[in-house]
């Protein structure tokens, strides 16, 4: 796609400041941009007025959500402002701070599950990018802040395994290899009765997340059925739990997002912000892919469940979301 004109650009970001008490139009429009216009968008209005654009919709956003929009300006929800001031800015920078909110949650608890969506989800070279980005921003490194989590959950083990798999990886997957690494998996769990945590955290950090992905293929196409079945048929405990959230997340993304869509749009998900971050982080990633599948899941079109949910307000965060769902 051809850049936007330097005078469109301009136009733009001009209706933009001039309207800023109608973020539901700002909103609207931005949700067809691409990443690329949506950073000229960024730049070309910060070059006018002088001020991040994202960073103005945060601010709107805490104000918004200090029930201070009158000194804000703006007479939005907070959650829009969020949603949409994320959905501005660059991917690594996104990531990097739903990271530390999920290290930080507001309840106390570490969130997991966005964790290991962002990590199974990234390429090696954007996770590199993802670490900077926090850095810069948080002055921490973001290995150490995995390790150090407490309190300590088998999730942690398997998020260190991941981070070292960005590190060590090759970037070409083989066959062979996922033969093997399946028959490792299938002999130190079904084939036996003793612990399955050694041989999968050694397998997690040492292979890429396309090679997983092979490596479970082959799992159930040597043995009939998929690894979370037998995780799910074994006397489950904390780590075996885990591990079905980060398989299903690397083997069939599309069914793992589309269910946890499905949850939240019926308002029995405790995890209360992820549905704007499934939404937004997956937009441009395979959003075409979970509107199927949660056709296919639930009968009904994604657009259409989150127009008919009494579970989210109906206005101008809702109509953002659905218009996320069009995006390819």
């Amino acid at each position: 796609m051809l850049n936007m004109s330097a005078l469109n650009l301009e136009s733009e970001c001009k209706e933009i400041h001039d309207s800023w008490g109608q973020l539901n139009q700002l909103a609207l429009a931005l949700a067809s941009r691409t990443r690329l216009e949506r950073r000229q968008i960024r730049e070309t209005y910060k070059a006018i007025y002088g001020e991040d654009l994202a960073n103005r919709l945060q601010k709107a956003d805490q104000m918004a959500d200090n029930r201070k929009q009158a000194a804000a300006g703006v007479g939005v929800s907070p959650k829009l402002c969020a949603a949409l001031s994320m959905w501005m800015i660059e991917q690594h920078e996104r990531d990097a701070i739903m990271i530390q909110e999920a290290l930080d949650d507001q309840q106390g608890d570490t969130n997991y599950s966005a964790l290991v969506e962002i990590f199974v989800g990234r390429k090696s070279s954007q996770i590199l990018l993802i670490k900077q980005a926090y850095q810069r921003r948080f002055r921490r490194q973001l290995d150490q802040d995995i390790i150090h989590i407490e309190p300590p959950h088998p999730y942690q083990k398997i998020l260190v395994a991941l981070v070292a798999s960005h590190k060590a990886h090759q970037a070409d997957i083989s066959q062979h290899i996922a033969q093997s690494d399946a028959r490792r998996l299938y002999e130190t769990g079904e084939g036996s009765s003793g612990p399955i945590e050694a041989v999968v955290l050694e397998i997690l950090s040492k292979r890429s997340i396309p090679q997983l992905k092979l490596t479970f293929s082959c799992y159930k196409h040597i043995y009939g059925h998929e690894y979370t079945e037998y995780l799910k048929t074994r006397n489950s405990g904390e780590f075996e739990n885990a591990m079905k959230t980060v398989v299903q997340c690397i083997y069939r993304p599309a069914t793992y997002f589309a269910t946890i869509l499905y949850a939240s749009i019926k308002g029995s998900m405790t995890d209360k912000g992820a549905l704007a971050r499934v939404m937004v982080n997956r937009a441009e990633v395979d959003m075409d892919e979970i509107r199927r599948e949660f056709k296919r899941q639930h009968g009904i079109e994604l657009r259409d469940a989150l127009c008919d949910s009494d579970k989210i307000p109906f206005g101008d965060y809702r109509d953002f979301l659905v218009a996320l769902t069009a995006s390819k």
